[in-house]
């Protein structure tokens, strides 16, 4: 099979603890889904840990800051649909992000599908399960859930290439000037011109308008895929994901998966905000 040339690169500037990041997944999927034909996406660690290791240095601003992370949590959980459980903040130690952005550099060495499923079962754990992503036996877990080499990835959490991935990454955020999470930033390879820069999540049209804006002309979607196939794909998604994905309404997506789950192709997994769906087929 010929592969196809993507125009465009879509650099996706995150921080493993984002919860602004999560809930920019629908949209991420909805243009994977859409125009993935389009562009290749390329996960960087925005690291700006100088900021963590501050409010560590007294046991009074760490507590104010993870109280204040903790709201902005549940803030975030209650208006964009995708989960998050900000408890995990006053119930748990939570290290700095430095082993868990290692973690993402480490997963994408065994290649770029795996680097985006480690992400992802990461999160699942992080912003679903309230499990501690700055511990390594997490991460291990996470790892063997994102079908990774498991040996593999554990060497190279300690490996050289991983440490010089992330530093790359961080790199480049100071040299593109990034200093929010989630920043996008979309190239059109064949051009020299500074790529457009958009910080925070918007609507959908608005990329799609920034997609039309670098290739010069208005692309053509990707054939159609139902919400089975959807969930095939993704394996484990949120109501809110399908809603987004196939513009529907919540309600009417969350009607549709369950006339999935009436035929035992999906099954239903509660979180504190909403439901997640895992794919039986």
């Amino acid at each position: 099979m010929i592969k196809r040339h993507k125009p465009i690169e879509l650099y996706t500037f995150i921080d493993p603890l984002c919860a602004e990041c999560w809930a920019f997944e629908p949209i991420l999927k909805k243009l994977q889904v859409k125009y993935g034909n389009y562009f290749k996406l390329r996960i960087l660690v925005a690291g700006r840990l100088e900021a963590w290791n501050s409010c560590m240095k007294t046991a009074k601003g760490l507590s104010t800051a993870k109280q204040k992370i903790a709201a902005v949590w549940e803030r975030i959980a209650e208006s964009s649909g995708m989960s998050c459980d900000g408890d995990i903040w006053l119930e748990t130690k939570i290290q700095s992000p430095y082993l868990a952005s290692i973690a993402i550099k480490a997963a994408e060495l065994q290649g770029p599908q795996a680097g985006t499923r480690f992400l992802r079962k990461m999160r699942e754990a992080l912003f679903l399960n309230k499990e501690n992503i700055t511990e390594q036996t997490v991460l291990l877990e996470c790892a063997k859930s994102a079908g990774l080499d498991i040996q593999e990835f554990k060497n190279d959490l300690s490996s050289p290439n991983a440490a010089k991935a992330l530093k790359n990454d961080i790199h480049t955020t100071n040299e593109m000037e990034v200093d929010v999470v989630p920043t996008f930033v979309f190239f059109n390879v064949n051009d020299e011109d500074d790529g457009i820069k958009v910080t925070g999540n918007y609507a959908f049209h608005v990329y799609e308008d920034i997609l039309e804006n670098l290739l010069g002309f208005k692309p053509e979607p990707c054939p159609a895929i139902t919400i089975e196939e959807f969930l095939r794909r993704y394996d484990f998604v949120s109501t809110k994901e399908v809603a987004v994905v196939f513009d529907l309404s919540e309600e009417d997506a969350a009607k549709k998966l369950k006339a999935l789950m009436l035929q035992q192709k999906v099954e239903a997994v509660p979180v504190k905000y909403g439901v997640f769906w895992r794919t039986l087929t």
